[in-house]
This record gives structure tokens, C-alpha cells and sequence, in this order.
């Protein structure tokens, strides 16, 4: 059930990377949407991968699942706060997307160790 459910929001974090992107394409170069739907795209597949990759095994579950996690807690803090900038003139809270930058590194490192890890098992 929790991989269904990871999925379900890397559809959505798909489906927010587009709007993003469109938002982006007809406002003031420079406010960064263009960035914060990079971050959503590039991730969603990522966590359907992952998800795909711990139903088949290749990865240790548990680590798996945290990396996973991470991915979509980190993509989520950081296109939030860029989008928040954007239309809001405020942020989430300070150095939001710096800290979800930071998560989604530590997420793509628990996936390589979940990798690593259901090789040894």
C-alpha cells in the first residue's frame, strides 16, 4: 500500500512539475518556477522507479523507502518554496529550498546505499 501511495503523489508532483512549467513560460524571467518544475519532473520518475525497483527487489526496502520519502519531501520543500516566492512574495520559512535541496542529495545517497545493501543480502 505505501508504494501506491508514494506513486500516487510522484503523479502528482508530475502533475504540479507541468503546471509549474507552464506558469513559468508566461511570467518575468528570472522568478524561477522554471527551476521549481525541473525539480518536480525530474523526481516523479525517480519515485515511480524507485518504487518499481523495491517490488522487484533490487533495493533494500527500508532504505528504500526513506530515500524515497526524502525524494518527495525534498522536491516538495523546494519547488514550494520557489513557487511561494513567486506568487506570495514570502517564503515557507527561511532557507526552505536550500534544506530541500539538502534532503533530495541525502535521499539520492540512501538509494545508492539501499542499492548497495540488497546486493549484500
Amino acid at each position: 500500500m505505501i508504494p501506491h501511495i508514494l506513486i500516487a503523489l510522484a503523479g502528482l508532483m508530475g502533475a504540479a512539475g507541468v503546471v509549474l512549467a507552464a506558469a513559468g513560460a508566461h511570467s518575468k524571467p528570472g522568478m524561477g518556477l522554471e527551476s521549481a518544475s525541473q525539480i518536480l519532473l525530474f523526481h516523479a520518475p525517480a519515485v515511480i522507479a524507485a518504487c518499481a525497483a523495491i517490488g522487484q527487489g533490487l533495493l533494500s526496502r527500508p532504505l528504500a523507502l526513506a530515500a524515497v520519502i526524502g525524494l518527495i519531501c525534498g522536491a516538495t520543500l523546494f519547488s514550494g518554496d520557489i513557487a511561494l516566492r513567486a506568487y506570495a512574495g514570502q517564503r515557507l520559512f527561511p532557507m526552505a529550498a536550500p534544506a530541500g535541496g539538502t534532503i533530495l542529495i541525502g535521499a539520492w545517497i540512501l538509494l545508492a546505499v539501499a542499492a548497495i545493501a540488497a546486493m549484500r543480502s
